[in-house]
C-alpha cells in the first residue's frame, strides 16, 4: 500500500498540532491505516520512506495481518474496542534497526482517528553499553514491558528466575528507568552473610561499636539513600536476619551498629531469588511476612531455552564483548548446536561456552568442534518434554501438531491460561482464540 494517500480534510483539528508534539506520533485509521504523521515520528522511526497511507502493522512490524492476528497485543484494537487508552511494549523496526518501543493509543475526541505515541526505550537497544539487556523475543519483551511499567511507581519489585538469567542487569534496567535513576544503585550479595556482617554492612557502625571498629563506618542503605537497593538472592538470608531486614522495610528508619540515633531510610527495594519462596514460607525457612512485603510486583526473567530466539543476538554481542577487537562469527552448524543445547545456566552459561570457543578458535569463525564437550550432543535440559512424553511419535501435519500440543500444555500446566500464554510466548488474546478453535 506504499505510496497511496488519504483524504487529509477529513482528519481531526489534532493534525495541525502533531508537528508541535515533540513525541513521535502517529495518527491512524480504524482501517489501521496512517494518516499522518509528525516531523518526530519521520526524524526517529520513518527515514525517507513514506508511511501515509501504509498500514501501520505493516510500518512498525512488517506483519501482512494487523498484530493480534500475528500473536502480539494490539493496543489499537484494544482501544476501538473500548474507547480506553492502552500501551504496550513492542518491538518495531526503524530506521536503527529493530527497537523496543512502548506503544501508547489514545482515541481522538470527536474523530474515528486514533493518536499513537511512541517512547523508544534506549537501554534495551543494541548499543556500546557494555552490560546491556539483549533480546527481542516474545518472553524478554513481556519481561521487558513488566519492568517497564513498575520501573515508574516505587512498588517494591521480586525478580524470579533460574541461575544466570540476568536478575541484576534487569534490577539495573528497572533502577535505570526509574525516576530514581541519577541516584545509586547498590547491590547487597545476600548469599552466606552472618548477623553481624549482615548489620554492619547494612546498617553500618559506629566509632568503639565493637573490637576493631576503628572509626564509623557507612552502611549500604545509607550509600544508596534516594536510589535502588538491590537485594540479590533474598532468599539465603538466614531466619533469624529476615525480620531485621522486615523492621528495615516496615519502619523506613534502622540505627548503625553502636548507635542510637534512628536514621531514615530512602531507597526503592528490588529483590531476587532463584529459590522458590512461597515454597520456603510454607516449609518455614522464609517469613511470610517479609515474603508479602517483597512480593508486591513480581517479573519472572524467561531461562534462555524459552527465548532461544533471542540467540544469535546474544552470542554476537557476547563475541564482540569477548572477542577482544576479534571479528568472530559462528558458523551455522555452531548456531544449530547451540540452538540444541538446553543451556541449564543460561545467559552466563553461554557466555562461558562462546568464550571457550574464542580461545580455541584460530580463524574468525566458530565452528562446533571448538565448544566445550557436549554442547550439540546434549539436546535439551530443564523442564522441557521430549516429544515422545508428549504423544507426538509420528510426522503429523504442523496444523494437527500444533492442536494436539495446545491440548497437551492446557492439561499438563499447572498454572493459569495467562501464565500459560506467557509461558508459551503469545497473547493471552492468541491463546484463547487457540484454545476455542479445539
Amino acid at each position: 500500500m506504499e505510496g497511496v494517500m488519504m483524504d487529509t480534510s477529513q482528519l481531526p483539528d489534532a493534525l495541525g498540532l502533531l508537528n508541535a508534539l515533540p513525541e513521535p506520533r502517529v495518527l491512524i485509521g480504524p482501517d489501521y491505516r496512517v494518516a499522518a504523521v509528525n516531523d518526530a515520528y519521520r526524524r526517529q522511526f520513518g527515514g525517507e520512506e513514506v508511511i501515509e497511507g501504509r498500514f501501520c502493522y505493516e510500518v512498525s512490524h512488517r506483519y501482512a495481518t494487523p498484530c493480534d492476528q500475528a500473536g502480539e497485543y494490539c493496543p489499537l484494537r484494544d482501544c476501538m474496542e473500548t474507547g480506553e487508552p492502552h500501551r504496550v511494549l513492542h518491538v518495531h523496526y526503524t530506521a536503527a534497526g529493530q527497537e523496543h518501543v512502548e506503544v501508547e493509543v489514545a482515541p481522538v475526541p470527536g474523530s474515528t482517528f486514533f493518536m499513537e505515541t511512541m517512547r523508544t526505550l534506549r537501554h534495551a537497544r543494541s548499543d556500546t553499553r557494555e552490560r546491556e539487556l539483549v533480546g527481542y523475543s516474545r518472553p524478554f519483551n513481556r519481561m521487558l514491558e513488566l519492568a517497564k511499567r513498575v520501573a515508574e511507581r516505587e512498588t517494591s519489585v521480586l525478580l524470579l528466575g533460574e541461575s544466570g538469567t540476568g536478575k541484576e542487569l534487569m534490577a539495573q534496567a528497572i533502577h535505570d528507568m526509574s525516576p530514581r535513576a541519577d541516584a545509586s544503585f547498590v547491590v547487597v550479595e545476600c548469599s552466606g552473610l552472618t548477623e553481624s556482617l549482615f548489620e554492619s554492612e547494612l546498617f553500618g557502625y559506629e566509632k568503639g561499636a565493637f573490637t576493631g571498629a576503628i572509626s564509623r563506618k557507612i552502611g549500604l542503605v545509607e550509600a544508596v539513600q534516594g536510589g535502588t537497593l538491590f537485594l540479590d538472592e533474598v532468599g539465603d538470608i538466614p531466619l533469624a536476619l529476615q525480620v531485621k531486614l522486615l523492621r528495615l522495610l516496615e519502619a523506613g528508619t534502622y540505627r548503625r551498629v553502636g548507635g542510637l540515633e534512628p536514621l531514615r531510610a530512602d531507597f526503592r527495594l528490588i529483590a531476587a531469588t532463584h529459590r522458590d519462596l512461597g515454597e520456603m514460607v510454607k516449609a518455614g525457612t522464609f517469613r511470610q511476612d517479609l515474603y508479602f512485603r517483597i512480593n508486591v510486583f513480581p517479573i519472572r526473567l524467561p531461562p534462555l531455552r524459552e527465548r532461544s530466539d533471542d540467540l544469535p543476538a546474544l552470542a554476537e554481542r557476547l563475541l564482540a564483548r569477548l572477542g577482544a577487537g576479534r571479528h568472530v562469527t559462528l558458523s551455522p552448524e555452531a548456531l544449530d548446536c547451540l540452538a540444541a543445547y538446553g543451556f541449564p545456566g543460561n545467559v552466563r552459561e553461554l557466555r562461558n561456552v562462546l568464550e571457550h570457543a574464542l580461545i580455541l578458535a584460530d580463524g574468525t569463525v566458530i565452528q562446533p568442534q571448538h565448544f566445550p564437550p557436549g554442547i550439540g550432543d546434549v539436546p535439551w535440559h530443564g523442564s522441557a518434554v521430549p516429544a515422545a512424553a508428549a504423544g507426538f511419535t509420528e510426522m503429523v501435519p504442523l496444523d494437527s501438531l500444533e492442536k494436539r500440543y495446545l491440548a497437551w500444555a492446557e492439561k499438563t500446566f499447572p498454572g493459569d491460561r495467562k501464565a500459560l500464554a506467557e509461558k508459551l510466548g503469545v497473547s493471552e488474546r492468541t491463546l484463547y482464540r487457540k484454545l476455542r478453535e479445539l
